[in-house]
């Protein structure tokens, strides 16, 4: 069964940085769009940003952008979220999501996502 495990998740202060990572197992990891989505208590799941599968392209929400940056390293089954200039908004638990191939428009769409990793909290406080 495909797996997706989140890590890095933590409290830290506003204005500071944390790197999540999430390891995939059990598929065929460079063939996958991987992206990005974080929930709030009494929110809807958004989207926070994503790298396709096949040229290393990244999109990211407005609200993320300039501040987040999505990676991925095939040869480790691993995508990053490298987070700087964290703001008390962005707390949330955050999820990891595996879509086989997808395009930029997909890439948004959760109900494109076949794959979901748990979840990490990440708490910025003020």
């Amino acid at each position: 069964q495909v797996q997706l495990v989140e890590s890095g998740g933590g409290l830290v202060q506003a204005g500071g940085s944390l790197r999540l990572s999430c390891a995939a197992s059990r598929l065929t990891f460079s063939f996958y769009t991987m992206g990005w989505f974080r929930q709030a208590p009494g929110k809807e799941r958004e989207f926070v940003a994503a790298i396709s599968w096949g040229g290393g392209g990244a999109n990211y929400a407005d609200s993320v952008k300039g501040r987040f940056t999505i990676s991925r390293d095939n040869a480790k089954n691993t995508v990053y979220l490298q987070m700087n200039s964290l703001e008390v908004e962005d707390t949330a638990v955050y999820y990891c999501a595996a879509q086989y191939r997808g395009d930029t428009s997909s890439s948004y769409n959760l109900r494109a996502y076949g794959y979901w990793g748990q979840g990490t909290q990440v708490t910025v406080s003020s």
